[in-house]
């Protein structure tokens, strides 16, 4: 952690905001959230509580910035894994790593945020943008492997929350990151080969029957 000095640099307000941040993360990590006030904040950084205060009015809008934008990292890292992707197993590969590598890293400070009771109904890593997240990851499962939308996003909804149960894993140390890794891509690879041919099979078409043109005979 930062300690106070006699030197106080200027930054712009950008930078400002994201030195706090950073700090209050650290803090976080290494003590919990109840270590957090704005007089720590302000004595590490060398600057006064009203400078802090002008970015932050309380440390529960702090903590909820800090959350959000931990949340938006970990959707920007997933999203650039589905851009980056030329197969399926490429695509949730890339999403699935994206996930354990933020969990990984980050998990302790995402999991003692969670407990803060004014971040409760923000919900997890999962719950982010959710429905956002899902509909363009369904978008691309849909067009890639022929199923329909309206298959395609319950069945990319329900699979949502498979990283998310291998991040629990990976926190228990049940088994290595990369076993973890591999397992979870291969249920969801599955998941989805299962959704595209049950799809298939369910609507295929059924063939013609001949018209019969004659009447009922009384």
């Amino acid at each position: 952690m930062k300690t106070s000095g006699k030197t106080r640099i200027r930054l712009s307000p950008e930078e400002r905001e994201k030195e706090i941040l950073k700090y209050t993360a650290e803090i976080v990590a290494q003590e919990g959230v109840f270590a957090v006030s704005i007089e720590k904040i302000g004595k590490a950084l060398n600057i006064s509580k009203s400078t802090v205060y002008s970015y932050f009015p309380s440390t529960t809008e702090l903590l909820q910035k800090l959350f959000l934008q931990e949340m938006r990292s970990l959707r920007a890292k997933q999203n650039a894994a589905i851009e980056k992707a030329k197969t399926i197993e490429q695509l949730v590969r890339g999403i699935t790593h994206a996930y354990l590598n933020y969990i990984d890293e980050k998990g302790l400070l995402i999991s003692r945020l969670q407990a803060e009771p004014s971040l409760i109904s923000f919900g997890g890593p999962t719950d982010y943008a959710r429905q956002s997240a899902i509909n363009h990851l369904a978008k691309t499962i849909s067009e890639a492997c022929d199923i329909p939308m309206a298959i395609a996003i319950p069945a990319t909804d329900i699979s949502f929350g498979l990283p998310e149960a291998a991040g629990h894993c990976l926190n228990r140390k049940v088994t290595d990151k990369q076993t973890i890794e591999d397992l979870t891509v291969a249920m969801i690879l599955a998941s989805i080969k299962a959704t595209k041919d049950n799809s298939e099979f369910n609507f295929k078409s059924l063939p013609e029957q001949p018209v019969n043109n004659k009447k009922p005979t009384e």
